[in-house]
């Protein structure tokens, strides 16, 4: 077992567990000539089956887990983005609504319940879900919920046929896509890859390959001006390309992408000189994505620019902050009822965590591709961004 100084006192499974997905990227290491590029590294520490963060049964989202999404905040993240699917559905006339990564299944039963309260049921909800373990809690979530509608909720593999027509939503899914790493020596690019030295994962560097000159090429030509030496950063090119992919299959219909991010120019501003690769480990944040592999989490920010340009033959219908979005989907307005003070300091504290700057409010954003849609989406009335992208 590789001694990894800077986690003490794992428990015993999580040991176990580590071992197994150590000697899985040791392998996968010697196979690839000594080293993998950060994105096979981050697809196997998230996605190896039975040993991938995602794909393991570890107990992820909500106080027990390793962080929060918005929906475990409060189902009023679910009623606002409702009302805006509402809007959709009911110019499209029918539809069905697509859920890609579903995490809890607590956003689908926010989804559901006030769809059906605005008399805007879709014919169906997909979910699109990679995790076995993340299936069965959504399943049981729902079952439990909402039981009047899981036979009319369908579990897919793969992404429908092109000329699909609904909503389809992501919330939190790019940042968890596998991205690439660089750095700028002042001179050149090089790829930053990982290997092991010494019983531990560290990095290493390597000219560029094939799959990656061209898009850093573009890269540095549109944001490489004036970095200094040691900049480095990362790609996101699995996400452009499932962004690509979602933009050919919609025939009318809209995507919703939710998302901490910024657009390109803020994303490779001189200053972040870093990059945004950031882990989550027991509501413990940190920057080391080479340790722990498989039971920690580890993201990268979105960069929304790219992923409005992959999206070929879509509109960029809206671009927004998360609190400017639920703001203007009406989440002061949603409890009407009189409540005590108690339940009242917590719906203001649902409200302030979804909304301040200082919380998810400025960070996260709200990316809106559409096709076959007329005017303007609700959730962008109160301030769009787009010309920032």
């Amino acid at each position: 077992m590789p001694d990894f100084p800077k986690i003490e006192n794992l428990p015993k499974e999580s040991q176990d567990h580590l071992a197994a997905m150590v000697a899985r990227l040791l392998e996968q290491m010697e196979a690839a000539g000594g080293s993998l590029s950060f994105a096979q590294y981050m697809e196997e520490a998230l996605y190896a089956p039975g040993l991938g963060y995602y794909t393991a049964g570890l107990h992820k989202f909500g106080a027990s887990g390793d962080f929060v999404t918005a929906p475990e905040i409060s189902p009023l993240f679910g009623q606002c983005l409702a009302k805006q699917i509402s809007e959709v559905l009911r110019e499209l006339g029918t539809g069905e609504v697509l859920e890609v990564g579903a995490g809890s299944g607590a956003l689908a039963v926010d989804l559901l319940k006030t769809l059906e309260t605005l008399e805007t049921p879709p014919n169906r909800y997909l979910i699109l879900e990679v995790s076995a373990d993340l299936r069965a809690r959504q399943y049981e979530t729902i079952s439990t919920q909402l039981p009047t509608w899981i036979d009319r909720v369908v579990w897919i593999s793969n992404l429908p046929e092109s000329g699909w027509e609904g909503v389809i939503v992501a919330n939190e899914l790019l940042d968890a896509m596998p991205v690439h790493c660089f750095e700028w020596t002042g001179k050149d690019l090089l790829e930053r890859r990982v290997t092991w030295e010494k019983g531990e994962f560290t990095w290493v560097t390597q000219p560029l390959s094939g799959e990656l000159a061209e898009p850093l090429g573009r890269w540095h030509r549109e944001y490489g001006e004036g970095l200094e030496a040691g900049y480095s950063s990362e790609i996101g090119l699995v996400a452009r390309a499932w962004v690509s992919t979602i933009a050919k299959l919609i025939g009318r219909g809209a995507m919703f992408l939710f998302d901490y991010g910024y657009p390109g120019r803020e994303y490779y501003h001189p200053l972040r000189n870093t990059g945004t690769l950031a882990c989550h480990y027991r509501h413990h944040r940190h920057y080391d994505p080479l340790i722990i592999p498989g039971l920690q989490d580890i993201t990268s920010h979105v960069d929304f620019t790219a992923m409005a340009k992959a999206a070929v033959g879509l509109e960029i219908s809206g671009y927004t902050t998360q609190a400017h979005f639920l703001l203007a989907c009406g989440i002061c307005d949603l409890s009407t009822e009189p409540l005590n003070p108690e339940a009242q300091w917590a719906l203001s504290n649902q409200i302030r965590l979804l909304t301040f700057p200082q919380e998810m409010g400025e960070l996260f954003k709200v990316l809106a591709l559409t096709r076959g849609l007329c005017g303007d989406l609700m959730g962008f009335r109160l301030r769009n961004l787009r010309d920032r992208l």
